[in-house]
């Protein structure tokens, strides 16, 4: 396949590469991260962050952020779908729950101090609108942002600080392995890199669920049996991080008959093959019970060398997220008809942009 094949790359620098917005091409003029690179230089690159999200550190170290951030997050959802509910209107998932746990997450990762989560939490709001205009404007100040907060970090040495960005600056830029400008090219990899997905999968998770009730009473009955199956299948079912798998044509190469050039640009269709017949049974059937399912089997996280890095940090997050909010939530349902919804537009990777709801 050609998320395998050694003849494609997902380097942005050959021609044809298949860029889908504006924003893509003027990537291309900054410093590039190992998403962008080919093996050895992508390995290499890719091997400094690797300690931090190995399922052992997920589990020791960061579990008990998402955790305590989730928690914190959720008493603030509670608290203004109660303000709204008195007033009889439902309350936006997206915007006031969804789009913030991540968010925070990956900010306490990366060490931003408390007092800035505020500010850059609008930042990211912004980022991940349907505006490209505002969106980008926003990705102009996180990524200052992200420099002046690196500069910060290089001015304490010996700290013990254990975030990824003091990480980065004492084992890769004070040794020399890695540039200024890398080092915060790479925290803001960490920092964008999956977080419209994952508000995506929260926001797309839930009204799924609510859509099959037996599904939902079962996993409220069993969460930590089936937290794991349901991120699995969720991630499957909705892929959403669909068009991320891009590639360029390093060499002719036939891929199931079909001869692809030298030059030419490919958009592996990962949500598709998550709904293979030959693969899943049923495929386009929302099922948390599948047998036999396995992480490792669907593409929601990609495939080969370049699949999603912090798979487990990005699958921890959605299963707290999952069995917090309908263990705090049991009557969760939604305010509008299924039909009245607005989706993301066909060049996005699939959303919905809200999902109101009330409490019971």
């Amino acid at each position: 396949m050609a998320l395998q094949a050694p003849s494609s790359a997902p380097t942005a620098a050959p021609p044809g590469y298949p860029e889908i917005h504006a924003g893509g091409h003027k990537a291309k003029e900054a410093v590039p991260t190992f998403v962008n690179m080919d093996d050895p230089d992508h390995a290499a690159q890719r091997a400094m962050l690797e300690d931090e999200f190995t399922p052992e550190t997920v589990r020791r170290k960061w579990r008990p952020v998402m955790e305590e951030v989730v928690g914190a997050v959720l008493d603030e959802f509670v608290a203004k779908g109660e303000k709204e509910g008195e007033k009889g209107e439902p309350v936006g998932l997206v915007k006031e729950f969804a789009v913030h746990a991540p968010t925070r997450i990956i900010y306490r990762a990366l060490g931003v101090p408390a007092a800035d989560v505020a500010r850059l939490s609008r930042d990211s709001e912004i980022r991940n609108s349907t505006s490209r205009n505002a969106a980008e404007t926003a990705n102009l100040e996180l990524q200052k942002y992200i420099a002046g907060l690196v500069k910060q970090k290089m001015a304490q040495p010996g700290g013990d600080d254990d975030d990824i960005i003091s990480k980065l600056v004492a084992e890769q830029l004070r040794p020399g392995h890695l540039t200024e400008d890398q080092v915060a090219t790479l925290a803001f990899l960490v920092l964008t890199a999956g977080n419209a997905a994952l508000i995506n999968s929260i926001a797309l998770g839930v009204l799924t669920l609510l859509q099959h009730p037996d599904q939902l009473a079962d996993f409220k009955r069993r969460p930590e049996e089936l937290a794991s199956r349901l991120v699995t299948e969720i991630t499957r079912y909705h892929t959403a991080s669909g068009l991320n798998s891009r590639r360029a044509v390093k060499e002719d190469v036939v891929i199931g008959g079909q001869l692809f050039k030298r030059g030419e640009g490919v958009i592996c269709a990962v949500q598709a093959a998550n709904r293979d017949g030959d693969k899943f049974a049923d495929p386009d059937r929302f099922d948390i019970h599948r047998p036999g399912m396995r992480p490792e089997d669907t593409l929601g996280f990609g495939f080969g060398p370049h699949r999603c890095q912090a798979e487990f940090f990005s699958r921890a997050q959605l299963e707290i997220v999952f069995s917090k909010l309908f263990k705090r939530l049991p009557g969760l349902r939604l305010a509008k008809g299924e039909t009245e919804l607005a989706y993301s537009e066909p060049t996005m990777n699939v959303g919905v942009e809200e999902v109101p709801v009330y409490f019971g």
